[in-house]
């Protein structure tokens, strides 16, 4: 009995060392468990926040500018005044600041735009102001010279992407195709036939000006457009077009045209065939002024081109003395309507109240 006694109780101790190390090794899963469950409830939770706040707060640096003094202005041919006034306006504003200037235009050639910017990268250029050559062509330029540090100031023409360029100022082309749509409805006595003149394609100038000249003709049931022909902005191309169009619509009332010097072209094809019609078109040029003095045009939407180029300057020495423009990049400029009324205050794309 004493023998059976002792067989017992070791019995009894195994079983206890074996539930002592079970329960061990059962708590000891448990602790490892734990920390684990915690983890994935952290890394959901909380690590997600950590990691994408950094993301969501940080602000882009300010460009620094290349490292000279040159402010290097890009246009498109300044054989047309407005954009020579822009040219001249931001020269002289840049030299007033105290800049170096190097203006050079690109005559609307996206290669020949490439490569202006690639010279303003190569004398490491503190800015960039330009009227561009493309909506589209422009954006890898304007990238290029982001990543050399250089900032642009687009005037006149936006490109089709915003966080590039710090600025782009342009005018309120609807709102100034459709001041002097109205006047050119008034000018056909809200009927007639007419016809368009369009400017370049790839200038969303051109499709912004047309839409707003037809949101407010298109109202009149009693005006037809009888031809709509693109003049690229030219005045000989715009001078060829039209006295084409006469030849096959010799009884058109009025011509609508996308800028002043394709109007230029459209009054002289005009005269020359002998007619004084109602002609509009969209820049505020010295021309444009002086046909509507001589009751050859009805009007023109001034835009404030030389207000523009200046306004670019200076928000680039702002932005380079501060790291901001503090405005939006997108910025609209308003336009004038120009006719007979108020013309004598105009000169220079300069407007005077």
């Amino acid at each position: 009995m004493k023998g059976f006694k002792k067989v017992l109780a070791m019995l009894l101790a195994v079983a206890m060392v074996a539930a002592m190390v079970m329960g061990c090794s059962g708590g000891d899963d448990a602790k490892e468990e734990a920390p684990k469950d915690d983890a994935q409830t952290e890394s959901t939770d909380n690590g997600g926040e950590e990691e994408a706040a950094p993301e969501e707060d940080t602000q882009a640096e300010a460009l620094k500018g290349g490292g000279s003094n040159i402010i290097y202005i890009i246009t498109p041919s300044v054989s047309n005044p407005a954009f020579k006034a822009e040219a001249d306006t931001a020269t002289a504003k840049a030299k007033e600041l105290g800049y170096e200037v190097k203006a050079v235009s690109h005559d609307d050639d996206p290669t020949k735009q490439t490569e202006a910017f690639d010279n303003a990268i190569a004398d490491k250029a503190a800015a960039i102001v330009c009227d561009n050559a493309g909506a589209d062509a422009t954006i890898e330029a304007v990238k290029k010279a982001r990543d050399a540090q250089i900032p642009t100031f687009l005037i006149d023409r936006e490109i089709n992407e915003e966080g590039v360029a710090i600025s782009q100022i342009v005018a309120n082309n609807y709102q100034g195709a459709k001041a002097i749509a109205e006047e050119f409805v008034v000018a056909m006595g809200e009927k007639g036939k007419y016809v368009e003149l369009l400017g370049k394609e790839s200038d969303t100038n051109a499709g912004v000006r047309s839409s707003a000249f037809h949101e407010v003709i298109d109202q009149y049931p009693d005006m037809e457009m009888v031809a709509q022909q693109t003049a690229n902005w030219e005045q000989t191309e715009a001078f060829d077009k039209m006295e084409a169009i006469l030849q096959s619509n010799p009884d058109i009332n009025g011509v609508i045209c996308g800028n002043d010097t394709m109007m230029q072209g459209a009054c002289a094809a005009l005269d020359a065939a002998g007619l004084n019609l109602p002609v509009i078109g969209v820049d505020g040029s010295d021309e444009a002024a002086a046909l509507i003095k001589d009751g050859k045009a009805t009007g023109t939407a001034l835009q404030q081109f030389a207000v523009i180029a200046s306004m670019a300057v200076e928000q680039a020495d702002k932005y380079l003395k501060e790291g901001s423009t503090g405005l939006d990049e997108k910025q609209l400029v308003d336009c004038i309507a120009i006719t007979k009324d108020n013309v004598d205050k105009l000169s220079g794309f300069v407007f005077t109240e």
